[in-house]
C-alpha cells in the first residue's frame, strides 16, 4: 500500500468517526492552516462569507452587547473577527481551537481584547458553567470526536438562555441540485484542495465528513437530546449548508 493509499484510508476512517479521529483532524487542519482561508474563499466561491453572515444574524448577541462570546472549532477566527465588528458589540469572544496553527493564521483580525484565542478542545473547554453569553460553531462541529459530548460542553458553559448557532455543511435533497453538489464535492473539491493546500488527503476528508454527519432533523434531534430548548434550523443556499439554532433553557 502506497503512501497516499493510507492517508486515504486514514481520512475515510476518521470522517466515519474511528478512535483516531481527533488526532487526524487536529494534525490535518495544522497542515492546512496557512492556506485554508484561501481554499474557503475559493471553493466556495466567496459564499462561506454570507452563510456566516447569516449565522451571526441569528446569534441574539444583541441582548448582551457586553457579554462573553466563544467561538467553538474557532479555526482562523474568521467568525469571532466577524462578531467583533457587529456595530454595537461591546462583548469579548473567546475562539477555542485545538489546533494552534489555524489560531496562529487568524491572528490580528481582531482586537485581542476583543478576540481573545484559546488552544482548547471542543470537548473540555476550559470555561467555567454558564459562563458565556451565546455560542456559535462554522464548520466545526462534524469534526468534534464525540458530537454528542460536544453539544453537551456547549450546553455546559452557557448561560441560562443563551443560544447555540452551529452553521455546518448539509447535502441538498432536491435530486438535480443534490446530483451536482455531489459531484463537485467528492471529485473536483478533493483535487483543487490538495493541489493548493499540498496536503494530499484533507480534502478527501472533508466531502466524506460531511457525507457521515447527520442530516438537519437528526442533528435537531441530537440538540433537544442534550438539552436544547427551541431547536429550529434553516437550509441555505439550495441545502448545501444549513444553520441550527438551539438555546438553553432559562432557570
Amino acid at each position: 500500500m502506497t503512501t497516499t493509499e493510507s492517508e486515504a484510508l486514514e481520512a475515510h476512517a476518521a470522517a466515519a468517526g474511528a478512535p483516531g479521529k481527533r488526532t487526524y483532524v487536529q494534525r490535518i487542519f495544522s497542515d492546512i492552516a496557512p492556506r485554508y482561508d484561501l481554499l474557503n474563499r475559493l471553493l466556495s466561491l466567496g459564499i462561506d462569507r454570507a452563510w456566516r453572515r447569516r449565522a451571526l444574524a441569528v446569534l441574539g448577541w444583541e441582548r448582551r452587547p457586553a457579554g462573553v462570546y466563544l467561538d467553538v472549532c474557532a479555526g482562523t477566527l474568521d467568525v469571532g473577527a466577524a462578531l467583533s465588528r457587529q456595530p454595537g458589540f461591546r462583548g469579548r469572544i473567546i475562539g477555542a481551537d485545538f489546533a494552534y496553527p489555524m489560531l496562529r493564521a487568524g491572528a490580528g483580525k481582531a482586537p485581542r481584547a476583543m478576540l481573545t484565542p484559546v488552544v482548547a478542545d471542543a470537548l473540555q473547554l476550559p470555561l467555567a458553567s454558564e459562563s458565556c453569553d451565546g455560542a456559535i460553531v462554522a464548520f466545526g462541529i462534524r469534526n468534534v470526536a464525540d458530537l454528542d459530548a460536544g453539544l453537551a460542553e456547549v450546553y455546559r458553559v452557557l448561560a441560562p438562555g443563551a443560544r447555540f448557532v452551529i452553521l455546518e455543511f448539509s447535502t441538498p435533497r432536491v435530486p438535480i441540485v443534490r446530483a451536482a453538489y455531489l459531484l463537485y464535492f467528492h471529485r473536483v473539491l478533493p483535487i483543487i484542495g490538495g493541489l493548493i493546500s499540498g496536503h494530499p488527503t484533507a480534502y478527501r476528508y472533508l466531502p466524506e465528513s460531511v457525507a457521515a454527519f447527520p442530516e438537519t432533523d437528526a442533528l435537531a434531534r441530537r440538540m433537544i437530546a442534550v438539552g436544547f430548548a427551541n431547536v429550529r434550523f434553516q437550509a441555505l443556499t439550495l441545502g448545501i449548508a444549513a444553520i441550527h439554532v438551539g438555546e438553553k433553557d432559562a432557570q
